[in-house]
């Protein structure tokens, strides 16, 4: 049995593999961000029978008193999933919307990954971290740059940490999961539209929407995600990389493989 603490709870993967870890047999602490999840995930919980299996509690990543207090909460494996996204044209996107999906996806989610370190290694816990990346962390996508311009810096930190943390017996994984339908590529593609302005800038609204509507066309059931991220979690040993389904494995790979030999 792990005790699992994970971020990001409140809706999509990581609500799902919150609740499939608690009947798996895991303890679990469930993170959402504001106190309205809170309150209803807690709701949900209870009807499904699962209240001494999951503890459901607010980690706002960019709260500093959230992430003070994990150092006082009891897990063994921490499942850091919490993300955002603005995204549209890399060329035109305001900054201050990449620096604001930075600050959460890569600077917020590291420091608090730094508490957990830190709590583990002085407690001499051999805990495991699960860095939840994405396809983007290997690839990327028209309109989604931003985004994955966060998932390519976590590989470099889920990889550095890897290799740092040897000597302490915490061990580190990432997951990347495929597009699946959970509401949450299609929120990213929809924050676009929010500055974009066919009167200020070059990419037609028109043409992006076309662009996105492509892209998330074809996107898969996230129960199949989600079971794959409980066998991943729940598991005494694995690969340091996971990428999930295997047809997206098979596209990352022939993207970087190409990558070699584009000309411009």
């Amino acid at each position: 049995m792990k005790k699992v603490l994970i971020t990001g709870a409140g809706t999509g993967l990581g609500r799902g593999a919150a609740i499939s870890l608690a009947q798996a047999g895991h303890q679990v602490i469930a993170t959402t961000e504001i106190w309205s999840q809170v309150s209803e995930l807690r709701k949900h919980i209870e009807e499904l029978g699962l209240q001494d299996r999951v503890t459901v509690d607010k980690l706002d990543v960019l709260d500093a008193r959230d992430i003070a207090a994990v150092s006082g909460w009891d897990f063994d494996t921490f499942v850091s999933n919490a993300a955002i996204g603005d995204c549209g044209p890399l060329a035109e996107i305001p900054v201050e919307l990449v620096r604001r999906t930075f600050e959460t996806n890569v600077f917020a989610n590291l420091e608090l990954t730094q508490r957990v370190i830190r709590t583990w290694v002085d407690a001499g816990t051999a805990g495991r971290i699960v860095i939840v990346s994405s396809m983007g962390g290997m690839l990327t996508a028209f309109g989604l740059g931003p985004y994955c311009a966060t998932k390519h810096a976590l590989e470099a930190i889920a990889a550095t940490l890897r290799d740092e943390l040897a000597p302490t017996g915490i061990t580190v994984q990432t997951i990347n999961p495929g597009a699946y339908l959970t509401g949450f590529n299609d929120r990213l593609a929809d924050t676009t539209f929010r500055w974009l302005d066919d009167s200020v800038h070059f990419n037609r609204a028109e043409d992006v929407k076309a662009r996105f509507a492509e892209i998330l066309a074809d996107q898969f059931d996230p129960q199949d995600m989600i079971d794959k991220m409980v066998e991943i979690i729940g598991a005494e040993h694995g690969k340091y990389r996971n990428v999930w389904p295997p047809a997206t494995e098979e596209l990352i790979k022939q993207v970087q493989e190409t990558a070699w030999t584009r000309a411009v």
